[in-house]
């Protein structure tokens, strides 16, 4: 366990969320996984044309219902929140649902990560400790997607290193992470390794790099992470 930098405060889920979104191509297809890469479309503006897709069968993935809405319950994201639909929704079956990732027609998926690599390799399904676990549709999605996006915190709760140079736990695909949102920092996997492009408010390079494994290398025009929409 590594100590982590006294007094600097992270980013909320909310905010990494929103980060992830302003990453999102416009009139993109985006698949997102369960747990925080849930909350992008949550934050992405309308007018980004983006179309979300779940493996269970929609692509059109509206906000989550509100609990005053009756809406359709049957219809949920990859956690099984009920969601709605936005104008030009499909549904298909499952079979369907993944000829589309792995036709390659999927701009970009979020996922989380238990460990990410200095070179892209992505770990989410299963702890080395566990004997038991399902990989489910993860390995599909991480391979067949054009860009993939980690969307995770930095540490676990009690400071255990995420990003690390070799991932101990079992691979869910190699090489295929692109870019990584964690609640101190926006990272670019790059050929040449890691590359710190934004830290949180407050944070240094050297306060980032104290609970990063793996080495980074910093941009000459590393800023603070950037909300805004262009």
């Amino acid at each position: 366990m590594n100590e982590v930098p006294v007094a600097k405060e992270r980013l909320m889920r909310e905010l990494v969320a929103m980060r992830v979104a302003k990453e999102l191509p416009q009139g993109g297809y985006v698949n997102l996984g369960i747990g925080l890469p849930m909350m992008v479309s949550e934050y992405t503006p309308a007018e980004k044309d983006v179309m979300f897709h779940v493996e269970n069968g929609l692509l059109g993935v509206g906000r989550a219902q509100e609990g005053s809405k009756p809406g359709l319950p049957q219809l949920t994201n990859a956690g099984g929140q009920p969601v709605n639909m936005v104008p030009g929704a499909w549904l298909f079956d499952s079979a369907q649902s993944f000829a589309i990732v792995r036709g390659g027609h999927i701009d970009v998926a979020v996922l989380g990560a238990l460990q990410v690599s200095e070179t892209g390799d992505l770990a989410n399904w299963r702890r080395a400790d566990r004997k038991s676990g399902s990989i489910g549709g993860a390995a599909d999605i991480a391979t067949g997607v054009k860009r993939l996006f980690v969307a995770m915190e930095h540490t676990t709760d009690d400071g255990t290193l995420k990003i690390l140079p070799k991932c101990t736990f079992p691979l869910t695909a190699a090489g295929v992470v692109k870019m990584i949102f964690t609640d101190v920092a926006v990272i670019a996997v790059e050929a040449d390794g890691l590359h710190l492009r934004e830290m949180a408010p407050g944070w240094t390079p050297e306060e980032v790099q104290a609970i990063t494994a793996a080495h980074l290398h910093v941009d000459p025009d590393v800023k603070e992470i950037d909300l805004s929409f262009d």
